[in-house]
């Protein structure tokens, strides 16, 4: 009998390229995972992964990604850029499949604008979901779904632990790519934006610590959450920090067993 695996990728921008070393390190390993949560640029990457791509197809998607591919500004109004582009890249990426199409079962957080609250898509259009998820408040255009504005899952949940945890996961690895640089370079409103999320979201991630078996921590110096640059950096760390844990992770699952013996 083995654990079911749940991992819950948190929000970061271009920082949760992350998320693909994490997956190629727990594949080498054997390590299946069964459910997967995300918030924001998590999500993007658990609906690509439970659609059929496996990390070593990410990463070469990622290292020939473009910023300009995402970006289609809009008079500010309620965001700088529409996200239309992103949204219909998602979609020809998996091929307009559903969330319950998935293999593993993915969830995605995104948070409810005007109630203030934590909305999980558990079915439906992988496309909406994935575009209200990283509607970056101030900077993305927020997404409408059925009269209800979302905005970035990030807001209200960086690291979804506790959604994964519903899901039915045994064992839980969570991956947390924020990093709070206390010197920054504040030269833009989306340096602004950035920075603030990063420090209200400070104290929620030191929670999702404590309620996850494994928490991985990749970026460990300041990377500018749109900085392309830095993408083969940025997947080489979410393998490396992956190996630290793998045999910390491999004694928990086999306790797991053990306990589940006795």
């Amino acid at each position: 009998m083995k654990p079911k695996i749940g991992l819950a990728l948190g929000s970061g921008g271009v920082r949760g390229f992350a998320h693909i070393g994490v997956l190629k390190v727990l594949k080498e390993e054997g390590i299946h995972v069964d459910y997967i949560a995300g918030s924001s640029m998590g999500a993007l990457v658990g609906v690509l992964f439970g659609s059929g791509y496996d990390a070593g197809m990410m990463e070469k998607m990622a290292l020939q990604f473009r910023r300009k591919y995402l970006l289609d500004f809009t008079v500010p109004k309620m965001g700088f850029i529409k996200g239309e582009k992103a949204k219909q890249i998602v979609q020809m990426l998996v091929h307009n499949k559903k969330l319950e199409q998935l293999d593993p079962k993915v969830h995605v957080v995104a948070t409810d604008l005007k109630k203030g609250e934590r909305i999980i898509f558990k079915e439906g259009d992988i496309a909406s979901a994935v575009r209200a998820s990283i509607a970056i408040p101030g900077i993305v255009v927020p997404e409408t779904i059925d009269g209800r504005m979302y905005v970035d899952g990030g807001v209200i949940d960086r690291v979804p632990v506790s959604v994964v945890k519903e899901m039915g996961a045994d064992i839980i690895i969570a991956v947390d790519v924020s990093f709070l640089d206390r010197e920054p370079e504040i030269a833009s409103v989306y340096d602004v934006i950035m920075q603030s999320m990063d420090i209200m979201e400070r104290e929620m991630v030191r929670y999702r610590e404590i309620e996850s078996d494994i928490m991985i921590k990749p970026i460990l110096s300041h990377i500018r959450s749109t900085q392309f640059t830095n993408v083969q950096e940025i997947i080489q760390n979410g393998e490396e920090e992956t190996k630290k844990l793998i045999t910390q992770l491999k004694e928990k699952i086999q306790r797991w067993k053990e306990k589940q013996h006795d």
